[in-house]
């Protein structure tokens, strides 16, 4: 059995960044080596980019536009694709990108500076895809409510995708922006389980919290939709229809679902940690995994990624639809309003 991960973690190890030619790691489990030592405190790497916001071209994604404050998660999840990003960095997938987390201290000034553009086109924004905008750490910096604020400031639309219950800190700003329908609110929740959520996203708010961050959106008037995601064959794919219903109770004007999939460093991440937690189930698993992807973990395809292909996938698809269709007629969120745009004067308007 593999080791379990250090408390409050998703990975039970470091993983090998491929950009770096050597590597240290543990010749002999049976103690002949020492074991490196890897510590539990998170690392907080101040940065100041010259950009910000990152253009999106995957036809899968419905956003223009990608905007993360900070590199790295601290919630740990354990299947998170955005993990193999943190080797650009000079870090790794595993501890590495749970516990050294880079926090783009300029963010706000160079969103306002790209708008001053004069050939920027209003087409929303996410906040994020690499990372988790309301991590732990932007309960400190509070980068992600500044952003929100620039985004009502100006006028310019918005979406925002989350696991953690602090967005309830913002629904004063979110409010306002739902009024000029400038923003879409994801929460995104993978169980009904406790358990599987504690193991699987190991910092990120519990799923009572989630449930009440959904209604409590809802109740304000803010449009939001119960991400489903990533459903896991032999671990959450059958919660299908009671997630779709509790959404619908929760008050969410729409739902969707993601499949899993496990692309480079994620595969073998994800192995060991399914290893320790529950290794009776571990081989079926994975087995049901690569049958949605052509017969491996990782799928990079466009249009065949997030959902998958074959038996399993039209399974899944099917409970989708019925609970869908009985839970959501309407599943669809209103249109963002791309006309309100106040541009920012760059500084040789402010002379005038």
């Amino acid at each position: 059995m593999k080791a379990k991960p250090p408390k409050g973690r998703g990975a039970t190890r470091q993983a090998i960044n491929p950009f770096h030619k050597q590597h240290i790691e543990v010749v002999h489990e049976e103690g002949i080596d020492e074991p490196v030592e890897e510590a539990s405190a998170t690392q907080v790497i101040a940065t100041h980019p010259k950009t910000i916001l990152n253009r999106v071209d995957s036809p899968d994604i419905g956003h223009s536009y990608s905007l993360n404050p900070y590199q790295g998660c601290e919630h740990g999840c354990i299947y998170c694709y955005a993990r193999n990003s943190h080797a650009y960095w000079g870090f790794n997938a595993g501890l590495d990108f749970e516990q050294k987390i880079m926090v783009k201290e300029n963010a706000p000034e160079l969103l306002v500076k790209a708008w001053q553009q004069p050939n920027w086109e209003v087409l929303p924004i996410m906040l994020a895809g690499n990372t988790d905008v309301y991590q732990p750490l932007e309960r400190k910096y509070q980068l992600t409510r500044q952003l929100l604020q620039k985004m009502l400031d100006y006028r310019h639309p918005v979406g925002v995708i989350t696991k953690n219950a602090l967005m309830l800190r913002d629904k004063d700003i979110l409010a306002q922006l739902a009024a000029h329908r400038l923003v879409h609110v994801a929460v995104s929740i993978t169980s009904m389980q406790e358990e599987v959520r504690r193991a699987m996203e190991p910092r990120t708010a519990t799923l009572a919290q989630r449930w009440r961050v959904v209604e409590s959106l809802s109740a304000l008037g803010i449009p939001v939709r119960v991400m489903i995601a990533p459903v896991i064959p032999g671990l959450t794919a059958h919660e299908l229809p009671q997630l779709v219903e509790r959404a619908a109770e929760a008050g969410a004007q729409a739902v969707s679902y993601l499949v899993v999939r496990l692309n480079g460093a994620v595969g073998p991440l994800f192995t060991d940690w399914l290893k320790a937690h529950w290794p009776h189930k571990a081989s079926k698993i994975l087995r049901q995994i690569a049958d949605l992807h052509g017969g491996q973990l990782n799928d990079s395809r466009f249009g065949i990624r997030m959902k998958g292909e074959g038996p399993y996938s039209d399974m899944i698809q099917q409970l989708f639809k019925r609970a869908q269709k009985q839970f959501f007629p309407v599943n669809a969120l209103p249109e963002y309003n791309c006309t309100q745009f106040i541009r920012p004067h760059g500084r040789q308007g402010v002379l005038f």
